[in-house]
Protein backbone atom coordinates (compact mmCIF):
# COMPACT_ATOMS: atom_id res chain seq x y z
CA UNK A 1 0.00 0.00 0.00
CA UNK A 2 1.41 3.23 -1.00
CA UNK A 3 1.83 5.45 2.02
CA UNK A 4 -0.29 8.40 2.17
CA UNK A 5 2.43 12.00 2.41
CA UNK A 6 3.79 12.69 5.66
CA UNK A 7 1.53 9.53 7.41
CA UNK A 8 3.11 7.26 10.75
CA UNK A 9 2.28 3.96 11.97
CA UNK A 10 3.14 5.71 15.55
CA UNK A 11 0.02 8.23 15.86
CA UNK A 12 -0.58 11.74 15.33
CA UNK A 13 3.50 13.91 16.35
CA UNK A 14 3.21 15.18 19.63
CA UNK A 15 5.06 19.17 18.18
CA UNK A 16 4.15 20.33 15.20
CA UNK A 17 5.42 22.91 13.63
CA UNK A 18 2.79 24.99 11.84
CA UNK A 19 3.64 27.72 9.10
CA UNK A 20 0.85 30.10 7.75
CA UNK A 21 2.58 31.40 4.39
CA UNK A 22 0.85 35.02 3.51
CA UNK A 23 1.17 37.71 0.71
CA UNK A 24 2.67 40.16 3.75
CA UNK A 25 4.20 37.75 6.87
CA UNK A 26 5.43 34.25 7.06
CA UNK A 27 4.14 33.29 11.30
CA UNK A 28 4.86 30.12 12.23
CA UNK A 29 4.33 28.24 15.81
CA UNK A 30 5.28 24.82 17.49
CA UNK A 31 2.08 23.26 19.11
CA UNK A 32 -0.74 25.01 20.68
CA UNK A 33 0.51 27.55 22.87
CA UNK A 34 4.05 28.54 21.27
CA UNK A 35 5.31 31.70 20.58
CA UNK A 36 4.47 33.01 17.61
CA UNK A 37 7.07 34.31 15.18
CA UNK A 38 7.35 36.08 12.00
CA UNK A 39 8.69 37.48 8.95
CA UNK A 40 8.31 39.87 6.04
CA UNK A 41 7.15 37.74 2.80
CA UNK A 42 5.90 39.73 -0.42
CA UNK A 43 6.27 39.43 -4.25
CA UNK A 44 9.49 38.07 -4.47
CA UNK A 45 9.79 35.38 -1.91
CA UNK A 46 10.47 32.17 -3.12
CA UNK A 47 9.81 28.95 -1.45
CA UNK A 48 13.48 28.43 -0.33
CA UNK A 49 13.82 31.71 1.15
CA UNK A 50 10.26 31.01 3.24
CA UNK A 51 11.99 27.31 4.64
CA UNK A 52 15.26 29.09 5.64
CA UNK A 53 13.99 32.10 7.24
CA UNK A 54 11.66 29.65 9.37
CA UNK A 55 14.76 26.85 10.24
CA UNK A 56 16.83 29.97 10.88
CA UNK A 57 14.37 30.56 13.96
CA UNK A 58 13.65 26.90 14.92
CA UNK A 59 15.70 23.98 15.86
CA UNK A 60 14.91 21.09 13.91
CA UNK A 61 15.00 19.02 17.12
CA UNK A 62 11.96 21.30 18.31
CA UNK A 63 9.36 19.23 16.16
CA UNK A 64 8.15 16.16 14.84
CA UNK A 65 6.46 17.28 11.74
CA UNK A 66 5.24 20.53 10.02
CA UNK A 67 2.33 21.74 8.64
CA UNK A 68 1.96 24.47 5.97
CA UNK A 69 -0.78 26.82 4.97
CA UNK A 70 0.04 28.08 1.27
CA UNK A 71 -1.26 30.65 -0.46
CA UNK A 72 -2.23 29.15 -3.71
CA UNK A 73 -3.31 25.27 -5.35
CA UNK A 74 -2.42 22.41 -3.14
CA UNK A 75 -3.56 18.94 -4.74
CA UNK A 76 -3.02 15.61 -2.40
CA UNK A 77 -0.56 17.30 -0.48
CA UNK A 78 1.37 18.91 -3.70
CA UNK A 79 1.74 22.46 -4.83
CA UNK A 80 0.69 22.53 -8.09
CA UNK A 81 0.98 26.22 -8.87
CA UNK A 82 3.01 29.52 -8.02
CA UNK A 83 1.07 32.08 -5.84
CA UNK A 84 0.37 35.15 -6.93
CA UNK A 85 1.33 37.26 -4.36
CA UNK A 86 5.04 35.50 -3.99
CA UNK A 87 7.90 34.70 -5.69
CA UNK A 88 8.51 31.69 -7.95
CA UNK A 89 9.70 28.51 -7.31
CA UNK A 90 6.99 26.61 -5.32
CA UNK A 91 6.47 23.69 -7.31
CA UNK A 92 8.17 21.11 -6.64
CA UNK A 93 9.82 22.18 -3.48
CA UNK A 94 11.46 19.44 -1.15
CA UNK A 95 10.32 20.88 2.20
CA UNK A 96 10.37 17.26 3.72
CA UNK A 97 14.44 17.50 2.96
CA UNK A 98 14.84 21.18 4.19
CA UNK A 99 12.81 20.49 7.62
CA UNK A 100 14.22 16.96 8.19
CA UNK A 101 10.47 16.12 9.15
CA UNK A 102 7.38 14.94 7.59
CA UNK A 103 5.54 17.90 5.92
CA UNK A 104 2.06 18.32 4.90
CA UNK A 105 0.79 21.09 2.83
CA UNK A 106 -2.53 22.48 2.22
CA UNK A 107 -4.63 26.06 1.24
CA UNK A 108 -4.01 28.65 4.02
CA UNK A 109 -7.49 29.83 3.45
CA UNK A 110 -8.44 26.14 4.25
CA UNK A 111 -6.33 25.23 6.87
CA UNK A 112 -8.15 28.67 8.91
CA UNK A 113 -10.94 27.32 7.96
CA UNK A 114 -10.00 23.69 9.38
CA UNK A 115 -9.40 25.49 12.76
CA UNK A 116 -12.33 27.50 12.92
CA UNK A 117 -14.82 24.76 11.81
CA UNK A 118 -17.80 23.70 14.49
CA UNK A 119 -19.70 21.61 12.46
CA UNK A 120 -22.89 22.24 9.79
CA UNK A 121 -22.08 24.32 6.36
CA UNK A 122 -19.54 26.90 6.70
CA UNK A 123 -17.64 29.25 4.71
CA UNK A 124 -14.65 30.57 5.61
CA UNK A 125 -13.46 34.16 3.28
CA UNK A 126 -9.88 35.11 3.98
CA UNK A 127 -9.73 39.09 3.33
CA UNK A 128 -5.87 39.60 2.77
CA UNK A 129 -3.52 40.07 0.25
CA UNK A 130 -5.88 38.41 -2.37
CA UNK A 131 -9.53 36.20 -1.21
CA UNK A 132 -9.17 32.77 0.16
CA UNK A 133 -11.79 30.55 0.31
CA UNK A 134 -12.94 27.57 1.30
CA UNK A 135 -16.55 25.41 2.03
CA UNK A 136 -16.94 22.67 4.48
CA UNK A 137 -19.65 20.72 4.63
CA UNK A 138 -20.71 17.97 7.21
CA UNK A 139 -16.56 18.13 7.50
CA UNK A 140 -16.00 17.43 4.04
CA UNK A 141 -13.20 20.44 3.17
CA UNK A 142 -14.00 21.80 -0.24
CA UNK A 143 -11.11 24.51 -1.23
CA UNK A 144 -12.31 26.58 -3.56
CA UNK A 145 -10.18 29.55 -5.63
CA UNK A 146 -13.00 32.08 -5.86
CA UNK A 147 -10.55 34.93 -5.90
CA UNK A 148 -9.38 34.71 -9.32
CA UNK A 149 -12.98 34.17 -10.97
CA UNK A 150 -14.49 36.95 -12.80
CA UNK A 151 -16.42 39.25 -10.42
CA UNK A 152 -16.98 42.41 -12.49
CA UNK A 153 -15.97 44.95 -14.82
CA UNK A 154 -13.30 42.71 -16.29
CA UNK A 155 -11.79 42.15 -12.22
CA UNK A 156 -11.74 39.35 -10.08
CA UNK A 157 -13.34 38.66 -6.80
CA UNK A 158 -9.69 39.14 -5.68
CA UNK A 159 -9.13 42.23 -7.30
CA UNK A 160 -12.22 43.74 -5.33
CA UNK A 161 -11.68 42.63 -2.16
CA UNK A 162 -7.95 41.78 -1.48
CA UNK A 163 -5.64 44.64 -0.62
CA UNK A 164 -5.14 46.12 -4.02
CA UNK A 165 -9.17 46.62 -4.11
CA UNK A 166 -9.24 48.25 -1.02
CA UNK A 167 -6.23 50.63 -2.02
CA UNK A 168 -8.33 51.21 -5.34
CA UNK A 169 -11.27 52.05 -3.72
CA UNK A 170 -11.39 53.02 -0.60
CA UNK A 171 -11.91 51.35 2.84
CA UNK A 172 -15.39 52.58 3.15
CA UNK A 173 -16.56 51.86 -0.73
CA UNK A 174 -14.12 48.21 -0.22
CA UNK A 175 -16.51 47.35 2.80
CA UNK A 176 -19.95 48.09 0.86
CA UNK A 177 -18.08 45.64 -1.93
CA UNK A 178 -17.41 42.75 1.23
CA UNK A 179 -20.95 43.15 2.13
CA UNK A 180 -22.38 42.26 -1.22
CA UNK A 181 -19.95 39.50 -2.07
CA UNK A 182 -20.52 37.73 1.78
CA UNK A 183 -23.93 37.86 0.95
CA UNK A 184 -23.78 36.43 -2.44
CA UNK A 185 -21.83 33.48 -1.72
CA UNK A 186 -23.67 32.80 1.84
CA UNK A 187 -26.92 32.38 -0.71
CA UNK A 188 -25.69 30.68 -3.96
CA UNK A 189 -23.88 27.80 -0.97
CA UNK A 190 -26.58 28.21 1.16
CA UNK A 191 -24.13 27.99 4.13
CA UNK A 192 -25.09 27.85 7.49
CA UNK A 193 -22.40 30.54 8.66
CA UNK A 194 -19.85 32.44 7.44
CA UNK A 195 -16.30 33.14 9.00
CA UNK A 196 -14.59 35.72 7.96
CA UNK A 197 -11.02 36.11 8.67
CA UNK A 198 -7.50 37.31 7.32
CA UNK A 199 -5.63 40.52 7.97
CA UNK A 200 -8.49 42.63 6.68
CA UNK A 201 -11.29 41.88 8.46
CA UNK A 202 -10.63 43.52 11.13
CA UNK A 203 -11.62 46.54 9.00
CA UNK A 204 -14.88 45.50 8.68
CA UNK A 205 -18.08 47.32 11.06
CA UNK A 206 -21.20 45.21 10.42
CA UNK A 207 -21.60 41.23 10.73
CA UNK A 208 -25.34 39.48 9.70
CA UNK A 209 -26.18 37.20 12.36
CA UNK A 210 -24.77 34.45 10.29
CA UNK A 211 -21.65 35.41 10.41
CA UNK A 212 -18.35 35.95 12.67
CA UNK A 213 -14.68 37.18 12.50
CA UNK A 214 -12.07 34.47 12.06
CA UNK A 215 -9.07 34.94 14.79
CA UNK A 216 -5.41 34.39 13.18
CA UNK A 217 -5.14 31.41 15.67
CA UNK A 218 -7.51 29.52 14.42
CA UNK A 219 -4.74 28.86 11.01
CA UNK A 220 -2.09 27.34 13.97
CA UNK A 221 -5.73 25.06 15.05
CA UNK A 222 -6.30 24.05 11.61
CA UNK A 223 -2.57 22.80 11.06
CA UNK A 224 -2.76 20.92 14.36
CA UNK A 225 -5.65 19.38 13.39
CA UNK A 226 -4.26 18.87 9.93
CA UNK A 227 -2.34 15.80 11.66
CA UNK A 228 -5.31 14.19 13.87
CA UNK A 229 -5.66 11.66 11.51
CA UNK A 230 -3.40 9.36 9.50
CA UNK A 231 -4.25 10.24 5.74
CA UNK A 232 -4.94 13.46 4.68
CA UNK A 233 -7.64 14.58 5.98
CA UNK A 234 -11.24 14.63 3.66
CA UNK A 235 -13.38 14.67 7.06
CA UNK A 236 -13.25 16.57 10.26
CA UNK A 237 -14.98 15.87 13.88
CA UNK A 238 -16.69 19.19 14.04
CA UNK A 239 -14.56 20.32 17.45
CA UNK A 240 -11.91 22.21 16.89
CA UNK A 241 -8.43 22.13 18.69
CA UNK A 242 -7.86 23.99 21.31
Amino acid sequence: MKKTPGSSKAGPPRRVLVIDVGGSHVKFRIGARGKVSRFDSGLEMTAEQMATGVTKAVSQASYDAVSIGYPGLVFHNRITADPHNLGAGWVGFDFEQVFGKPVRVINDATMQAMGSYEGGRMLFLGLGTGLGATLIVDGVLEPMELGHMPYRKGRTYEDYVGERGRLRLGTKRWRKVVREVVDQLSRVLEVDYVVVGGGNSKRLKNLAENERLGDNDNAFAGGLRLWESAGHPLRMASKRVE
